[in-house]
């Protein structure tokens, strides 16, 4: 059984959308980041950094977002969410998710310019391709998206920038698991998620 603690419109929407797109079965718990629900005492025994995503697997507790979706891939591969059976495109998958991570997700909070920089150097990574993985859609999709989807009011970029960033948004808002995510999302009482 899978059960993911999520707050809407968080980094917590990137593994709600994996588990749209590989068709599990699973419950939510919604959580409030603004009444502070991840910092109660009872969510703090499930996760002592106080913070979502949480993924229940039977009881057992997985957080982070790259770890989430990793195991959400490999556990369903009938979903192609990692590249079977190519070792480095599975690594630049990783490899993608580890820098949006460790360099992009965090930028915002650096400010506008050092946010600016951070997107820049993603265009230039993504280049033409339709996907992080050349012409496979994957986890490292999912965690481009949920970041970009996020920033790009804050950016206030002139259309045309960032155009393989909106590329890719534009490929990613049109999918059903997308889709699905932020209407759900979205009807959770007194949240309101970015424009779309």
């Amino acid at each position: 059984m899978l059960t993911l603690y999520f707050a809407p419109g968080s980094s917590s929407m990137a593994p709600h959308i994996a588990l749209h797109e590989i068709g599990a079965t699973f419950d939510t718990r919604s959580l409030s980041l603004a009444t502070k629900d991840t910092r109660t005492a009872d969510f703090l025994k499930i996760n002592p950094a106080g913070k979502v995503p949480v993924l229940l697997i039977d009881g057992r507790v997985l957080t982070e977002v790259a770890g989430i979706l990793f195991y959400l891939a490999r556990r369903h591969p009938e979903a192609g969410l990692l590249p079977a059976g190519d070792i480095e495109a599975e690594a630049q998958a990783v490899s993608w998710m580890s820098y949006l991570a460790s360099a992009v997700h965090p930028s915002r909070g650096q400010g506008l310019d050092a946010c600016r920089a951070a997107w820049t150097t993603v265009e230039q990574r993504l280049g033409g391709r339709d996907w992080v993985v050349g012409d496979r859609y994957s986890i490292a999709d999912i965690h481009l998206f949920r970041l970009y989807w996020r920033v790009r009011g804050f950016l206030d970029l002139p259309a045309g920038t960032l155009p393989a960033v909106e590329a890719h948004y534009a490929r990613m808002m049109a999918r059903p698991a997308v889709i699905k995510t932020i209407e759900i999302e979205s009807k959770v009482a007194g949240h309101s998620l970015p424009a779309a």
